[in-house]
């Protein structure tokens, strides 16, 4: 829909909260009791929920009742359950639309500089705090639904970051902009690894769904996702027994900076874009994984590859934030109807 003009719309609606709004609620079953929630309907046929006590990841999401995210058979669950040993991270991980990894480990169990990291890090199980919730007018005209929280990543005699992170939509738009401040608050650098796990899932991952990309270069993580290199852009049906395949995309960044790539269902008639800046982003990492109820393709937009911060730093590819510098990020996720 076109973004009306206030003039015309304020006077025929009791509160703009009767099209647009986010709601702040709090979770009341299961493991995810005592969770905040906020539900952020646009009046443009995008929903989702944002969980601040997971590190403002995104939930469930949905396009005029179409489902986009795949949910874990975990659902949600709160932060006092995580346990950072090993791949117990997957106990906790209700996957949705984005989690957070980071902000000092991503991939795999490890040990580095004499301490252990569990998989994919603390950052999607840690509480933001000073959140705040904003629904207006922009001096552009259109009319913003903003969430905002700062999530704290330290260790007393370790690390002391920051990230504050803010999610926008607005009325007449079928997208979410993710704007992350990433700043080192000690006083000596800290290692910095930052992927953004989208997980997209049925209906919009079915057979005959493909990836599309401009040309660029593809490597498999190992020799089995090397096996089906050919056909990384293609879905199939959810097959019995699939063990994952990982690709590491490197995508020319435009005139602008910015890099997409998206996945295309024309049989449902949409499609989601994933729109990054390749400066702070370079990596794209793609997660093909069509198991029975694990069926899910991951775009992941990452300042680093997912081989755990030990790997990593042998490799000398360990991002290094300086004390008292800070990053920004930049994500914009897009449902496209189809022609």
């Amino acid at each position: 829909m076109n973004t009306p003009d206030p003039a015309y719309l304020v006077p025929r609606v009791g509160h703009m909260a009767q099209i647009a709004s986010i709601r702040r609620l709090v979770s009341d079953d299961g493991k995810g009791r005592g969770m905040r929630v906020l539900e952020v309907n646009n009046g443009s046929g995008l929903s989702f929920s944002i969980h601040p006590d997971r590190g403002m990841d995104i939930g469930q999401a949905y396009y005029k009742g179409t489902p986009l995210a795949w949910v874990s058979r975990n659902q949600e669950v709160a932060p006092q359950f995580y346990d950072a040993e090993g791949l117990e991270w997957l106990r906790t991980w209700g996957g949705g639309l984005l989690t957070g990894c980071g902000l000092t480990n991503v991939g795999g169990p490890n040990t580095a500089s004499g301490e252990r990291h569990g998989l994919h890090g603390r950052l999607s199980h840690t509480p933001a705090e000073e959140v705040n919730t904003t629904a207006g007018w922009s001096d552009s005209g259109a009319y913003t639904l903003s969430a905002s929280g700062r999530v704290r990543h330290s260790k007393v005699f370790g690390e002391n970051l920051l990230l504050t992170r803010t999610l926008t939509t607005a009325l007449g738009e079928a997208s979410i902009t993710v704007r992350d401040t990433i700043e080192n608050q000690g006083f000596s650098p800290s290692p910095l690894m930052l992927l953004y796990h989208l997980n997209l899932g049925w209906p919009l991952v079915d057979e005959g769904a493909v990836l599309e990309a401009p040309p660029h270069e593809v490597t498999p993580q190992n020799d089995h996702a090397a096996a089906g290199l050919a056909d990384w852009p293609k879905i199939t049906a959810p097959v019995p027994g699939f063990r994952e395949q990982v690709y590491y995309h490197t995508l020319a960044a435009d005139t602008q900076g910015f890099a997409s790539v998206r996945l295309v269902n024309r049989r449902l008639g949409l499609a989601f874009n994933v729109t990054y800046r390749v400066a702070e982003l370079p990596y794209l990492i793609h997660w093909k994984m069509m198991g029975q109820g694990e069926y899910v393709v991951g775009l992941e937009p990452a300042n680093c590859y997912p081989e755990g911060q030990e790997q990593i730093a042998k490799k000398g590819q360990l991002r290094q934030l300086a004390a008292g510098a800070r990053i920004e990020t930049f994500l914009k996720l897009t449902v496209e109807p189809l022609a």
